[in-house]
């Protein structure tokens, strides 16, 4: 019988071809759940994580995932192989509230002190993540602002980046963010700096690539969209 966890979806967050979906066990447990795919790459498709309407979930809906056994890839200890012959099922929402419940409080971002150019305290090097025994952190941040700009561009690349500056447990950040919703909303304005203010970011550490593990936001849960209702 094929094992189903009810999950609260945060991160449905853009990777290669597919998404990186990932979510936190619905029971108080806060085990941390990310569904992945059969393919050696692991993101899910889009007919992989569908709803039985063809809608796909939402950050922060309620969603009941068939699974069909742990399959952890060494620091992501939270993968999960999915069950793609089934829907997957949206039993509800979460509010604000929900998620100071779930959320936690490391004393960092797994390790500090390596940083890309552009970023900080952005990546792990690939042998010191590979002590580490999870990849996925629900963070509450006071001070989030959205940088736009264009860090290639003098390389003749004019592809834009969105990056999340915010500050957490006395360390400072800048990080990637994967989010499709915000990268849609932002990444169609002018460079600059937006301020956001106080939200709850899903943060993962990525799988190692070219020798280090790059930290993404990959959920960005404003506050005042959740308490307007204009989060989807």
């Amino acid at each position: 019988m094929t094992p189903i966890k009810t999950l609260v979806c945060l991160a449905n967050s853009r990777k290669l071809s597919g998404r990186c979906v990932a979510g936190i066990v619905n029971d108080g447990s806060g085990e941390w759940v990310r569904p992945v795919s059969a393919r050696p790459s692991r993101e899910v498709s889009a007919h992989e994580r569908q709803y039985k309407d063809r809608s796909e979930p939402n950050t922060l809906d309620i969603i009941m995932v068939p699974l069909l056994r742990p399959q952890p890839h060494g620091f992501q200890s939270e993968n999960w192989l999915l069950d793609p012959n089934y829907y997957w099922a949206k039993t509800g929402r979460v509010g604000w509230n929900e998620l100071l419940e779930m959320e936690q409080h490391p004393d960092a971002l797994w390790i500090n002190g390596s940083s890309t150019y552009n970023g900080s305290n952005d990546r792990v090097p690939t042998e010191e993540a590979a002590t580490l025994s999870d990849s996925l952190k629900l963070i509450r941040v006071t001070d989030l602002t959205l940088q736009v700009h264009t860090p290639g561009e003098m390389f003749g690349d004019q592809r834009p980046v969105l990056r999340a500056w915010f500050s957490h447990a006395g360390h400072r950040y800048i990080l990637r963010v994967t989010d499709p919703e915000y990268e849609l909303q932002y990444l169609a304005k002018p460079e600059g700096i937006y301020e956001i203010g106080e939200s709850f970011l899903t943060v993962s550490l990525g799988e190692p690539y070219a020798g280090y593990a790059y930290k993404l936001v990959a959920a960005i849960m404003e506050r005042t969209k959740i308490q307007t209702g204009s989060r989807k």
